[in-house]
């Protein structure tokens, strides 16, 4: 796909022409809070099922409670796709950890490389895991959940960990072999600290 090119990815699937109820009023309130509708969800939006499936479990992995935060779960994001070179995940996440953390140096050192980001033992403890888990997914030993523990974290908040790990490794791959191109707001968003 060339720069100049406007598609969102690089398969010529038409989108439906019309939508459920429920998958049009989520769209509106993308609209609404966000401005835009990302094209992740534009990528999908071909089949209702496997959006409905795919926005199922990204809301239950990155807004539904859990001991982690959301920046935390966005800084996983970031990390996963570093590792992946995944431009989509790396544009769109890298914008919502500048814009959840208020810190766009924060952002841009997660999309380069965690390890040189300022981070507190617990992130730099769920990093390195999730770091690991996408490298060398056969490597994780007792140890590793171990160093979580150690960082502060439950058994559930390491299952929350490898679960967003895992799904932006999938996600990944999915942007990936259709060249998924993110929006253009995203390279504009959080990109100033805020003023004192």
């Amino acid at each position: 796909m060339s720069s100049k090119d406007t598609s969102i990815i690089a398969l010529d699937i038409p989108p439906l022409e019309k939508f459920d109820e429920d998958l049009e009023a989520y769209f509106a309130k993308c609209r609404e809070k966000l401005g835009l509708i990302p094209n992740v969800l534009a990528a999908y939006s071909f089949d209702q099922d496997k959006l409905r499936a795919f926005m199922g479990m990204y809301n239950d992995l990155m807004l539904a409670d859990s001991g982690l935060s959301k920046l935390e779960r966005e800084m996983i994001a970031v990390t996963v796709s570093a590792v992946n070179k995944c431009f989509y995940c790396l544009t769109a996440h890298g914008a919502a950890v500048r814009q959840l953390s208020g810190d766009p140096a924060l952002g841009e050192a997660l999309v380069m490389n965690y390890r040189a980001a300022d981070l507190d033992t617990r992130q730099k403890a769920m990093l390195d895991f999730a770091w690991k888990l996408t490298c060398d997914p056969a490597a994780i030993e007792e140890p590793d959940r171990q160093a979580l523990r150690d960082a502060g974290f439950s058994d559930r908040d390491i299952w929350d960990i490898a679960a967003v790990a895992g799904f932006f490794n999938m996600s990944n791959r999915m942007a990936s072999a259709v060249d998924m191109r993110p929006n253009p707001e995203y390279h504009e968003i959080a990109r100033h600290a805020p003023a004192p």
